[in-house]
């Protein structure tokens, strides 16, 4: 769904596994490091005398904390499944080996962030903590008829320790399935100002600019995040012209 070549990013790639009843696949990670979210079902991976059984646990997105399979480079995976899987597999270029890890529901980090109308649950499940290098993959549920990623912020100027370059992906589940959102992009010079009405499975790119998004409401709303960054982790500007709105939430923070 996203390969390098054929998309905005220089880096990050994504794609999705979908197996059925007793089917099963194989992966190579190449130069990669790669990150396996399970979204639906169970899995099996092998590699050589390495095995992960039943990774998974959820009948949707929308029942709990994710299982993800951290993988390094240069493996060739065999994924299986009894039952039935869908997997979100996410991936970025690396130069050293690293250690698998099998993230369980126990290991992901839970955070509500922001306030009333742009409030949203952000589940963190891949980070260095976990392993990784340049991977960071979390997923958000958004409030029905709620803001995400508000007040606007990017990600595509080296400013550390307050920005830094990540490119960064959205991939949208709703429930029940017809539901959608709005999906904005655009920059400070108006040279990108777009809005995309998002639906499940559907995928955004964001190389550039600013990316808030607002839910449709009445529905379960959720995107997996994932971005690749030399500096992984929440390094971010607010648009100038809505930053005030931080202010705001920490008032209705210490109020609450």
């Amino acid at each position: 769904m996203c390969t390098v070549g054929e998309c905005s990013f220089r880096k990050l790639e994504f794609g999705i596994i979908e197996l059925g009843p007793g089917e099963s696949c194989r992966f190579e990670t190449g130069e990669r490091e790669v990150a396996f979210v399970v979204l639906e079902g169970k899995a099996d991976f092998r590699w050589g005398e390495t095995l992960y059984q039943n990774v998974g646990q959820r009948r949707t997105v929308f029942e709990g904390k994710a299982h993800c399979l951290y993988a390094p480079r240069r493996k060739s995976i065999a994924i299986s499944t009894p039952w039935s899987v869908k997997i979100a597999v996410c991936m970025t270029p690396i130069d050293h080996d690293t250690h698998a890890r099998h993230i369980t529901p126990a290991d992901v980090y839970t955070k509500l962030l922001g306030q009333k109308t742009f409030e949203r649950e952000t589940h963190f499940i891949v980070d260095r903590n976990m392993g990784a290098n340049e991977l960071f993959v979390g997923e958000a549920f958004i409030t029905p008829g709620n803001w995400a990623g508000f007040p606007p912020h990017k990600h595509d100027v080296s400013n550390m320790p307050l920005e830094d370059i990540q490119e960064e992906l959205y991939f949208y589940q709703f429930q029940p399935k017809q539901g959608f959102g709005i999906q904005c992009l655009y920059t400070a010079d108006g040279s990108v100002d777009e809005a995309y009405r998002v639906k499940s499975d559907d995928l955004v790119e964001f190389s550039r600019g600013y990316h808030p998004m607002v839910a449709a409401p009445g529905y379960n709303s959720y995107f997996l995040w994932v971005t690749s960054a030399v500096n992984p982790g929440m390094y971010r500007a607010s648009d100038p012209d809505h930053a005030w709105i931080h202010a705001l939430e920490n008032v209705l923070a210490k109020n609450d």
